[in-house]
């Protein structure tokens, strides 16, 4: 159990907690949620011990083991397969001290240690997890340093799952996912052995991942039990009731303090009125809640343009002679809200670049509306602003002729007040940064708004606000989001970019998702467009893979003399007087069965990639 018990602690004399206390019971999964800048973040480095508190506890089990995502992978020579072994160091450890070791009692408690660990079968388990968060086999066997550091980011959080600690503490984990990897991490932390504490902003996955909400607010800890819906119920109820309770007693002050006023003279009443006074003094103040900070975003509306406002006949789209997507035949009207679907890799950027003119046509034709303005918006866009300029600069760069006041009422509009207005932009946080981004890209009101994972640094509230935003505007929407919750709300036609092609999916958004967590999503290409293509195999590339098949040979090799050691284990007829040991050491061995030919296949790819590039 998590025991946070009556903790404070200050960041340059503002705090932010006050005797927080809650307590956490082993195996449970619970969503961390509370405003920007509240503590959440924070709360993690406490319980990690990276930070001191200034009063109260934390407290875990002995030995209790806790991981989280610090920070990207490395970018190395080593697969992201090896890469995620070793974030396993007890395993990684064993296995090192195996190859040395010469004492017979050593060895043996080595390799029991390892079949109690499932060792053998860790390979496997990785592989799940990598192709889970996106990774193919292919990509699995190559070094980190071919991929961006978004790439690495999920190799990171690959490692930490497979590790598998007692506490797992995972902040906005979905930020460098697509919706396939995110509706696979909802159903792997459904299913995670141990204790999980999660900070995000993904309602949909607050409300099918977890099974508690802790909300961090007024610098206190609350426990609530179900999901994100069903906190935010009991909390409308709990501020009702706490509203009315103010009423009440603010009226029952009034009359107390009317008596006081109108009798505290006279002689007669001086004894009742002192006795009010009293009880005024002894009434404990029940404060009504305050209103959620909330701001709209206010989106300038484009007049109406004659339908359809973009349309495509054999296009042919890609990066210098290579084509990702082809032949296409779409067309967009202004009042379209769609939702681009699809593996990562697939082409839902490339499409959107497309559409945004930031990419041209290998062949085929666009027919424009002569006067369409668009909007994009991507998240590569929130790291490209002046940090150095304030947003009003910002605002000012695009519209050097209009007033002051015009400006910064642009900037309310999208809940950037007067003090972030003049605020630097690389003291802003991540939500405000997106907001300024969402402003430049619609300052225009443009008649097709494009946005490419819009939501990544905004909160809960402002999720919410978008989405009501874009159902107002009158303009087209062309979406790409991990947020189902916002994709259901705001799309009502669905693309999938899928094999080289773009066209309507016919099932719901419940449907796709289905399909992707029963493994019958849209299979993924040889190469993926988000990826850079592998060197040509240099001498160094050839040494590399042929250490590369002798070490899959080495793996091969231990996991079949493992078999015969279980074989030999379950042969035993003393094993079966207990059933537990029995059921335990038949499962080592279907595990070790699955861990065997999962490392026969690499070795096969292994001896495969090393005659190619031998061959060339």
């Amino acid at each position: 159990m998590l025991r946070i018990d009556d903790i404070t602690y200050n960041v340059q004399g503002r705090p932010l907690f006050v005797g927080a206390s809650a307590s956490i019971p082993e195996g449970h999964k619970v969503g961390l949620v509370g405003p920007n800048g509240a503590g959440k973040t924070t709360l993690f480095r406490l319980i990690r011990g990276q930070l001191g508190l200034d009063g109260g506890s934390i407290s875990l089990p002995s030995r209790a083991r806790i991981g989280g995502v610090a920070q990207e992978s490395a970018a190395t020579d080593r697969s992201v397969l090896e890469t995620v072994l070793d974030a396993d160091e007890e395993r990684t450890a064993l296995l090192a001290e195996s190859q040395t070791a010469t004492d017979p009692h050593r060895i043996a408690d080595i390799q029991t240690r390892l079949t109690d660990i499932d060792a053998w079968s860790a390979e496997a388990r990785a592989a799940t997890i990598l192709d889970g968060l996106g990774f193919s086999t292919t990509d699995q066997a190559r070094p980190t340093s071919d991929f961006s550091g978004g790439w690495r980011m999920r190799v990171a959080l690959a490692g930490v799952l497979f590790a598998q600690p007692d506490l797992l503490l995972l902040d906005e984990p979905t930020n460098y996912l697509d919706l396939e990897g995110a509706l696979w991490l909802e159903s792997y932390l459904a299913r995670y052995p141990h204790t999980v504490i999660i900070i995000s902003h993904d309602r949909g996955l607050l409300n099918r991942a977890v099974g508690h909400i802790l909300h961090l607010e007024n610098k206190q800890l609350t426990l609530y039990t179900g999901g994100y819906d069903s906190f935010t119920r009991i909390r409308a109820e709990k501020r009702a009731l706490q509203a009315a309770e103010a009423k009440k007693q603010s009226e029952r002050r009034a009359h107390l303090q009317s008596f006081v006023d109108r009798f505290g003279a006279t002689a007669s009443k001086a004894r009742q009125a002192q006795a009010r006074v009293k009880m005024l003094a002894k009434m404990e103040p029940i404060t009504a809640p305050e209103e959620a900070k909330f701001h709209r975003f206010t989106f300038p509306q484009p007049e109406e343009l004659s339908p359809p406002i973009v349309a495509m006949e054999g296009v042919s789209v890609g990066y210098g002679d290579r084509a990702v997507l082809q032949k296409l035949h779409l067309r967009i009207d202004q009042d379209d809200r769609i939702a681009l679907l699809g593996r990562n890799g697939q082409g839902k950027s490339t499409l959107s670049k497309l559409l945004a003119e930031r990419l041209g046509t290998m062949s085929g034709h666009i027919t424009r509306s002569n006067k369409l303005r668009v909007g994009y918006f991507a998240q590569h866009q929130v790291d490209e602003l002046h940090l150095d300029e304030t947003p009003l600069d910002h605002i000012r760069s695009l519209r050097p002729n209009e007033g002051q006041a015009k400006q910064r009422a642009r900037l309310a509009g999208f809940g950037l007040m007067e003090a972030q207005a003049e605020t630097p932009v690389r003291q802003l946080s991540g939500g405000q940064k997106a907001r300024l981004s969402l402003l430049i890209a619609t300052i225009d009101a443009p008649h097709l708004l494009i946005l490419d994972e819009p939501t990544n640094h905004l909160d809960i509230e402002s999720r919410e606000a978008l989405s009501e935003a874009l159902n107002d505007y009158t303009g087209a929407v062309v979406l790409v989001s991990h947020d189902m919750h916002l994709l259901g709300l705001v799309a009502d036609r669905l693309w999938l970019v899928k094999d080289g092609n773009v066209g309507p999916y016919e099932g719901d958004l419940d449907d796709y998702r289905k399909f992707l967590l029963t493994g019958d999503a849209p299979a993924k290409p040889v190469a993926e467009a988000a990826k850079p293509a592998p060197k040509r195999p240099s001498r160094d590339a050839i040494l590399a893979l042929r250490s590369e098949v002798r070490k899959s040979e080495e793996r091969v090799q231990k996991l079949t003399e493992m078999m015969g050691k279980l074989d030999v284990k379950l042969a035993d007829p003393n094993l079966y007087n207990d059933p537990y040991e029995a059921k335990k050491w038949g499962s080592k061995r279907t595990e070790a069965v699955k861990a065997l030919a999962f490392a026969e296949e690499l070795w096969m790819t292994a001896l495969e990639k090393l005659d190619q590039a031998e061959k060339g």
